[in-house]
């Protein structure tokens, strides 16, 4: 028995605001209610890999995750901030292609989508119990309880729920109380610049230009005038001179 996805061929996804695409229509309009219907691009995709990733150690099986999305490359720009997309056979986790990723929703309560959100959250919640000593065992429940009262607040605020956003809130989950990820101390500078992409020469002149990093030349002047002062040279009111340059802030 064919699948019942076997009908959707291509869909136009859009660029919403919130700079997440967006379905705006489909081959099987039938059966793909395109209202609120979301669709993590490449970008997003290679996050979540990134992401379960670490639940592997704690039963993730990666058939559940590719059973619950169909996926889609870029077949032509619309313009507008709108794209063409064609359906394909190929794995998220083993495509060279740049792929979008739809949820099979279909069927919310029991579908492939539905069973990846079950799985996802099992295996999130073993891996906490296992890193954590909580004073009890963290629940399937307690996860699901909570993060359903906080889609339960955006859905009475009329925001709809992006895939995206809905899958990093159980694979990014922490209880209350509990530092997150995000509060993990931020990497050494020196770490961070061998992350940084390479640029090319229009970039790195826009980058030269750019007023707001000017700061580093004027520190670089200062202590060079500081160490061609003679020894005990100091201000009128007898103080020396206190570096006023802004601190260096890593760049969001």
């Amino acid at each position: 028995m064919a699948k019942a996805t076997s009908t959707l061929d291509w869909c136009v996804v859009r660029l919403g605001e919130d700079h997440n695409w967006w379905v705006a229509e489909t081959s099987d309009p039938v059966r793909w209610d395109v209202d609120g219907l979301s669709i993590v691009d490449p970008r997003q995709v290679d996050h979540l890999i990134e992401l379960v990733d670490p639940l592997r150690d704690y039963g993730f099986d990666q058939d559940v995750f590719e059973a619950a999305f169909i996926p889609f490359r870029i077949e032509k720009d619309l313009g507008k901030g709108m794209v063409r997309l064609k359906r394909v056979k190929d794995s998220l986790f083993e495509s060279e292609e740049t792929l979008f990723a739809l949820a099979d929703v279909l069927d919310e309560e029991n579908g492939p989508y539905a069973d990846l959100l079950d799985h996802l959250t099992r295996c999130r919640v073993k891996m906490l119990n296992n890193l954590i000593d909580f004073e009890s065992k963290l629940t399937v429940d307690e996860v699901e309880d909570e993060i359903r009262e906080s889609q339960n607040a955006d859905f009475i605020e009329g925001i709809a729920i992006h895939t995206f956003n809905e899958l990093n809130t159980i694979l990014d989950f922490m209880p209350a109380g509990y530092e997150s990820d995000d509060d993990a101390p931020a990497k050494d500078l020196d770490d961070e610049d061998e992350d940084l992409p390479d640029l090319d020469e229009e970039e790195e002149e826009k980058l030269k230009n750019d007023q707001s990093l000017k700061w580093d030349e004027e520190d670089a002047e200062e202590e060079d005038d500081e160490k061609k002062k003679p020894d005990g040279d100091e201000d009128e009111d007898g103080d020396d001179d206190e570096d006023e340059s802004p601190k260096r802030r890593k760049k969001k």
